[in-house]
């Protein structure tokens, strides 16, 4: 009989019985729904009162292409939004930077300045609608160009709902949009979790982000677990600033995948929301039951798709849908069926948005709360993979934890070798993969015919770069001068940086300008490599 294992390298049985749960407590290991140790989820009637949120990750060309996008998919039902920015905007450039050519609206949309943010949220009001923010080094200027707008908007800092993502060690883990030292950029981090939580009480001021380490290869249960570190690390850099748990705990939000086997991803988000209930509580001695609550967006990476027939991702992406949804999802989000080829399409979006819709009104996984609980094979495999959760943070611990871990890039190189583990398991078939490894075809798939690829136009970031020079022409130069120069003096001090920069921002300030100033006094990360 062929062997079974889980992506996170246990092994599955053919059979599971009341035998696996002999020594499981209901009371201590499973629990009611929305009662600690949120096992079955963090609601007590979860999606009978309310559905996820479905945030679908948009963003492209100028702001006010991205604008145009944004509304057509509220128009057919999107509740939220998820913010791509490009890689210029990501790593602290400008547009008309040397480093930009080529990069400039490609794979996000562009932001210079505070003027294009405004473009960027025109007519939609950011005291009703929630905003998710997918940005980590230059998290701390592009928020505050979102307050600011709130701000021109006249909407209350109580009814803001944003969520920057924040999460900069995963930064140097996986995605590699990193620009300062480790140690200034926590404290970047950690500035603008204070900030929000005494400004704007209701944004989520960090999300904590497994969903891109998994994607540069690390296993399943690696996911959580390096997640649940990283959460940890974040809230002993608030202890120590003297902020009590409770000020903030409650809006740390975490962002992870769904693409594996349904049942291994159910259980990992299980096994996930205890161990971090508990971790929260006993650990770190937060009393309100907030503080103890694992929210999240679950969502698919693009690495779940395939080239060949890129329709077939339009039914990976239902089971991942269904996987989010049995596992308890806050917020969904799907991948596109042409996410393998290209910047997604107005169609695909549409399709994966109609995909979530089909999943929460048609399939019947809202209608009751957890109702894989009970489950000889579901409660076994969670117990399985906590265990396997707990080895992963044990052997962090003993690197030093996990910002030496990353320092060093222990981390780095163990989920490099954990890619690379994992192609060559689909090269050799023995993960299958659909038309891919197995069930080919005789005629290999030509995306070109297939996909409608998106095509780069060169207009786009000339028309940014004419925009960022009017609006540097318009402004008032001293006072962006002593904007900036307040920046790089209280950089080499310890008082918080998002209220200088928020000064920048509201003075138009250029994200170049400010990620420049901040560059001067803190330099640049140099990645360790280790092999």
């Amino acid at each position: 009989m062929k062997e079974i294992r889980a992506h996170a390298g246990f092994p599955i049985k053919p059979v599971y019985g009341p035998e696996d749960l002999a020594d499981v407590d209901f009371e201590r290991d499973i629990g009611h729904p929305g009662e600690y140790p949120f096992t079955r989820g963090i609601h007590t009637r979860m999606y009978r009162e309310r559905l996820w949120t479905m945030r679908q990750y948009v963003g492209f060309g100028t702001p006010n292409e991205t604008n145009d996008r944004f509304k057509y998919l509220m128009a057919h039902g999107q509740d939220a939004l998820n913010v791509a920015f490009d890689l210029p905007t990501q790593l602290g450039l400008d547009s008309d930077d040397p480093r930009a050519e080529g990069e400039v609206g490609r794979v996000g949309m562009a932001i210079d300045t505070l003027a294009d943010m405004e473009d960027a949220f025109a007519g939609i009001p950011l005291d009703r609608v929630s905003v998710s923010l997918t940005i980590n080094g230059m998290a701390a200027p592009i928020t505050a160009m979102y307050y600011a707008v709130a701000e021109k908007q006249g909407a209350a800092a109580d009814r803001v709902v944003t969520t920057p993502q924040n999460d900069i060690l995963k930064e140097f883990i996986a995605r590699g949009t990193w620009i300062y030292p480790v140690d200034p950029s926590l404290r970047l981090v950690a500035d603008l979790i204070e900030f929000s939580a005494r400004h704007y009480p209701r944004s989520n001021p960090v999300s904590v982000c497994g969903y891109h380490i998994r994607e540069a290869g690390c296993t399943t249960a690696q996911e959580m677990a390096y997640g649940l570190l990283i959460a940890a690390a974040y809230v002993e850099l608030m202890l120590a600033r003297g902020l009590p748990v409770d000020d903030f705990a409650p809006r740390i939000s975490f962002n992870f995948t769904a693409w594996g086997k349904i049942f291994e991803e159910v259980a990992k988000f299980r096994a996930g929301r205890r161990l971090y209930a508990r971790m929260l509580r006993e650990r770190f001695g937060a009393t309100n039951p907030r503080s103890w609550m694992f929210r999240t967006l679950i969502g698919g990476g693009g690495s779940a798709f395939a080239v060949q027939e890129p329709e077939n991702n339009i039914v990976r992406g239902a089971y991942i849908a269904l996987a989010a949804a049995l596992s308890g999802a806050q917020t969904m989000a799907l991948p596109t069926y042409d996410e393998a080829y290209t910047i997604p399409s107005a169609k695909a979006q549409l399709i994966a948005l109609r995909t979530m819709q089909i999943c929460a009104e048609e399939s019947g996984a809202a209608d009751t709360v957890d109702p894989l609980a009970g489950s000889y094979y579901v409660e076994a495999l969670t117990r399985a993979m906590e265990a396997q959760i707990l080895e992963e943070m044990a052997h962090v611990e003993r690197l030093g934890g996990i910002v030496e871990a990353v320092k060093s890039g222990a981390i780095q190189a163990e989920v490099a070798r954990q890619a690379y583990r994992f192609e060559q398991r689909l090269v050799s078939g023995e993960i299958p993969k659909v038309a891919a490894n197995c069930h080919i075809g005789d005629a290999p798939a030509e995306p070109d015919r297939e996909v409608e690829l998106y095509a780069f136009d060169p207009k786009v970031a000339a028309a940014q770069v004419t925009r960022l020079e009017r609006t540097r022409r318009d402004r008032d130069r001293g006072a962006v001068a002593r904007a900036l120069g307040r920046i790089r003096d209280e950089a080499r001090g310890t008082t918080n940086l998002i209220y200088p920069i928020m000064e920048a921002v509201k003075a138009y300030a250029t994200l170049g300008e400010l990620a420049r100033a901040m560059r001067d006094v803190f330099g640049e990360h140099k990645e360790p490599v280790k092999f």
